[in-house]
């Protein structure tokens, strides 16, 4: 079993920044070389991949956080980090990481059903 937790989410003012960590735990060899995702929900939305982390180390994000999150990933510390900046009220959601079976993640990253690992949240708040 493969366990992700998530921390660093909290409450910032627009234009701020936050760093977020997913850490593994567990069978971690199921997951650090595998496709690793951030996704975010808001209330009444669907869930929204935000960036992959390819197990070939390349990556991709969502057109509405191209510029202003970065996704990187420390193998010796089995985490991986999403470093959010320039804030706005649309990046107000709860934040979760997930991890897949797959090394590549495709260009069906975004899609929640390709993964098989998932952490429980942290929530960011940003207010204007």
């Amino acid at each position: 079993q493969v366990q992700l937790v998530e921390s660093g989410g909290g409450s910032v003012q627009a234009g701020g920044s936050l760093r977020l960590s997913c850490a593994a735990s567990g069978y971690i060899y199921f997951v650090v070389y595998r496709c690793r995702g951030w996704f975010r929900q808001a209330p009444g939305r669907e869930r929204e991949g935000v960036a992959a982390f390819g197990g070939e180390e390349t990556t991709t994000y969502a057109d509405s956080v191209k510029g202003r999150f970065t996704i990187s990933k420390d193998y010796a510390k089995n985490t991986v980090y999403l470093q959010v900046n320039s804030l706005n009220s649309e990046d107000t959601a709860m934040y979760y990481c997930a991890a897949a079976e797959s090394s590549t993640c495709g260009s069906n990253w975004p899609d929640p059903r390709r993964y098989n690992f998932w952490g429980q949240g942290t929530q960011v708040t940003v207010s204007s």
